[in-house]
């Protein structure tokens, strides 16, 4: 059985530090998770003018989730919060009223940062959000990566630090764990 999972990565930076650790988690997990990135840079801002008549791009991104098995936020943190980018994305996919496209699918939160709380402020709010659009998330364990210039993960996705490696890949167990739990609801 293959699970797609929506990863929506908070950042547009072309070497962005969490594009990075997508792409180490996807690495690390198994083949049963086929992973699609959602691209959220072109989206319009959400306006509820449109609630009546959804721009394509936006209809697009709700089909996108809706066609997700599971959920993947990989989220950096901007002045101790979400970027705008991915609180935008949340609020596209979740309107309008009654058309919450994320609503109990299995979800997980993880982020870095240069900062040694590793976008923690930023995966609180996340989770507050993500709470109240019926996301059951994994709880254990948090992933909180700080980055430097020389790793834990190359620009490839290839983890260069083995505790780091070891770390993640045992986020990915548990999230694949999580998955199958919430699945079999």
């Amino acid at each position: 059985m293959s699970i797609k999972v929506a990863m929506l990565v908070g950042s547009l930076r072309k070497d962005s530090f969490n594009r990075r650790l997508a792409r180490a988690v996807e690495k690390l997990a198994p083949g049963e998770l086929a992973f699609e990135h959602v691209e959220i840079g072109g989206l319009p801002l959400y306006d509820q003018d449109f609630d009546g008549n959804y721009p394509t791009s936006c209809q697009q991104l709700k089909q996108q989730i809706e066609a997700a098995d599971a959920l993947l936020f990989v989220t950096p943190e901007y002045n101790r919060s979400v970027p705008g980018v991915l609180k935008n994305a949340i609020d596209i996919a979740s309107r309008p009223w009654g058309t919450n496209s994320f609503a109990g699918k299995p979800g997980a939160v993880i982020g870095a940062s240069i900062g040694a709380t590793g976008s923690a402020l930023a995966q609180q709010h996340l989770r507050n959000v993500l709470a109240y659009l019926d996301v059951p998330l994994l709880g254990q364990p948090e992933v909180f990566v700080q980055f430097k210039d020389d790793g834990p993960v190359d620009p490839n996705g290839e983890i260069t630090v083995e505790s780091t490696r070891k770390f993640l890949q045992g986020f990915v167990d548990r999230y694949v764990q999580w998955v199958h739990t919430i699945l079999k609801r």
